[in-house]
């Protein structure tokens, strides 16, 4: 996984802002079930996220990231990947999550990506995005080739060479936030996905944080907090600026 189990978003949390939250269990068109985690501004209907974890699914990290977006005025609705093979429970902290990734389909992911852009869509969010991490990163990117109407979609330290075959079917721009010293993601790598993405004519923002690890994004790793910090920025720019597309 990205990120320790007592690992948090390196976000502060906006004190006095008012928000509701709310585990639910949702169901993609292909009837699997799932757990997600659902934080809401309490005044007013804007803009929504769909957050997609990294490998081990739905867990604080997620949730508390899911707040400190409510608390900036974005509805967000954080996902677990294993709905189909081990449940809606919530598991416990050991749990051995590999074999069920490998399992995982880019179909199924997208199913459950589209039931979440859904509910959003019911409670009157608008414009929809994606923000994924790691494996949730490449998904993310990936959902915006999917047919679900975003306004965008951004990416932490995903895997390019997951969905690059993809990038002729991007509907929606992309903001991809790369570590410089991810030694999973090469450098070549984020290079081969700028070219195809620039040749197919897609609107995409590409940043790699020199010096940056894979799962920088995180208040533990204290010697990054400036790419953090950017990050965030950047995402949040992003959203506002597509949302006034």
């Amino acid at each position: 996984m990205c990120f320790d189990l007592d690992s948090a978003p390196p976000i502060p949390a906006l004190s006095g802002a008012a928000v509701s939250h709310a585990d639910l269990v949702l169901e993609a068109k292909d009837g699997n079930r799932f757990g997600a985690f659902l934080a809401t501004p309490e005044e007013g209907v804007g803009p929504g996220v769909v957050i997609l974890p990294d490998v081990r699914g739905l867990y604080r990290f997620y949730e508390e990231l899911a707040l400190r977006f409510a608390e900036r005025g974005v509805a967000a609705l954080a996902f677990d990947y294993f709905g189909r093979t081990a449940g809606i429970e919530k598991r416990p902290d050991d749990w051995d999550y590999m074999p069920l990734v490998q399992q995982l389909t880019h179909e199924q992911v997208q199913a459950d990506v589209g039931a979440s852009v859904a509910h959003l869509r019911d409670l009157g969010c608008d414009p929809l995005f994606t923000v994924g991490f790691c494996f949730g990163g490449s998904g993310s990117w990936a959902a915006a080739a999917s047919g679900h109407g975003l306004a965008g979609a951004v990416g932490f330290y995903g895997r390019p060479s997951r969905m690059i075959e993809l990038v002729p079917q991007l509907d929606a721009p992309i903001l991809a936030l790369q570590g410089g010293a991810d030694q999973g993601i090469p450098h070549s790598d984020n290079v081969e996905f700028e070219q195809a993405l620039a040749e197919n004519g897609k609107e995409y923002e590409l940043v790699e944080f020199e010096g940056a690890p894979h799962s920088f994004f995180d208040r533990k790793q204290e010697e990054f907090q400036g790419a953090s910090d950017e990050a965030w920025s950047r995402t949040l720019a992003f959203i506002e600026a597509n949302a006034a597309d």
